[in-house]
């Protein structure tokens, strides 16, 4: 794959997490960046953009605070990681999420996820972004 094909898989992850997490417009990331197919990996969330769309509606429902930056976007063949900062709250400290994302075609058609809670206290003083 080249450069430029890897390039263009970054901007499209990117876009489609910023379109349904940062901007809480999770059908609209659906619409232009799910292929029609959409295999979810995370056991909490069935496959499918329909399950997409419900499953983060239900998270921004639940969680108006809401807030999220992409800290990282690394890419190779086609598979795009986007590393970020999510909080559900003002108040909350958050998470390290590590998402991956399979694009084929310009869509996203896979995804996998790794969540760790932000400790109140770290053994050094490094941050986790």
């Amino acid at each position: 794959m080249s450069d430029a094909s890897v390039a263009e898989n970054k901007r499209i992850a990117q876009a489609f997490w910023e379109t349904a997490f940062r901007d809480a417009r999770p059908a609209a990331a659906a619409e232009r960046f799910l292929g029609d197919t959409y295999v979810q990996h995370n056991p909490q969330t069935p496959d499918g953009p329909e399950a997409f769309v419900g499953a983060i509606e239900g998270m921004h429902g639940a969680a108006p605070g809401f807030s999220g930056e992409v800290k990282r976007a690394i890419g190779e063949d086609d598979l795009v990681v986007l590393h970020s900062h999510v909080k559900m709250s003002a108040e909350d400290p958050g998470m390290a999420v590590v998402d991956i994302f399979r694009v084929v075609d310009g869509k996203v058609v896979e995804h996998w996820d790794v969540l760790q809670a932000i400790p109140a206290e770290s053994a050094n003083a490094n941050t986790m972004f």
